[in-house]
């Protein structure tokens, strides 16, 4: 059996916003891998092995997927909307990129999924019918001086802007930074729309 390494998109929530193709990925896997809410999204069946784990665990999750694979298993890593979105796509080839050569010759395939700022999107209207850019507000793998250069300068473009990651635990008072650098950057009557668990029947 030759192993192989799918990333998949599972979308914003609802089961019908899964596409065809993940659903067939996930059908065929012999393991899955995620952050433990998006593996709980994935049913139980015999002969998947289920791999949930903690969300700040991204590369030492790519690395077993690929350690899988060499085994000749079929490992699904899941991610929430689209994987190269925020999510598992770039800890994969980051992983491949400090990895023993082996893996470079396995199966890579990267399945898109809808995100959660076009399901948002098309819940509110057509916000993003023109130009848009995706901000990541979480500090993590960058400054948070850098995340407020960018809200600013995308304001200053006059971009539909959609925000991931707004606040967490750690950051609870970060948002309100992002809050006041759009005020002094935009002009007034611009509409902002809050959206969480989008196509869920929490939304």
């Amino acid at each position: 059996m030759t192993g192989c390494v799918t990333v998949a998109g599972l979308g914003p929530g609802a089961e019908s916003l899964i596409t065809p193709e993940v659903t067939a990925a996930l059908a065929e896997a012999t393991d899955v891998l995620g952050y433990i809410p998006y593996v709980a999204r994935v049913a139980p069946r015999p002969g998947l092995t289920l791999h949930p784990s903690d969300n700040r665990e991204e590369l030492a999750r790519a690395r077993h997927a690929l350690e899988l694979a060499t085994q000749g298993r079929r490992a699904v890593i899941v991610s929430s909307g689209d994987p190269s979105v925020f999510a598992m796509a770039s800890a994969l080839f980051e992983a491949l990129d400090s990895g023993p050569a082996e893996w470079v010759a396995l199966d890579i395939r990267i399945l898109p999924g809808i995100t959660a700022m076009l399901a948002a999107a098309a819940a509110a209207g057509a916000p993003l019918g023109h130009d848009f850019c995706a901000i990541n507000l979480s500090d993590n793998l960058k400054p948070f001086d850098l995340v407020l250069k960018r809200v600013r300068l995308a304001a200053e473009g006059d971009f539909a802007m959609a925000f991931y990651n707004p606040r967490s635990r750690a950051r609870p008072d970060q948002f309100a930074q992002v809050l006041a650098t759009l005020r002094a950057a935009c002009e007034a009557g611009r509409l902002v729309i809050l959206a969480r668990a989008v196509s869920t029947p929490d939304q």
